[in-house]
């Protein structure tokens, strides 16, 4: 862990740039809940359909200023 630690206190060099790289993923899902009438309070329903998964990757230069170096 202490390695890297290290790794981000190194000065920026152009030909050896540090890229970090982060991942998640998130179920899609779609509501399947009826509207109620116009003369109906609005009711609250925890169902839903299952649509698949979404990965999601964030690549990044994170001593890179903006691009101003």
């Amino acid at each position: 862990m202490e390695e890297v630690l290290e790794a981000y206190q190194r000065p920026y060099d152009p030909l050896r740039p540090m890229i970090c790289i982060d991942e998640t993923n998130k179920q899609l899902i779609k509501q399947t809940r009826i509207p109620c009438a116009p003369d109906q309070p609005q009711r609250i329903d925890y169902e839903y359909e299952r649509m698949g998964v979404v990965d999601i990757f964030m690549i990044f230069e994170p001593l890179v200023d903006g691009g101003k170096l």
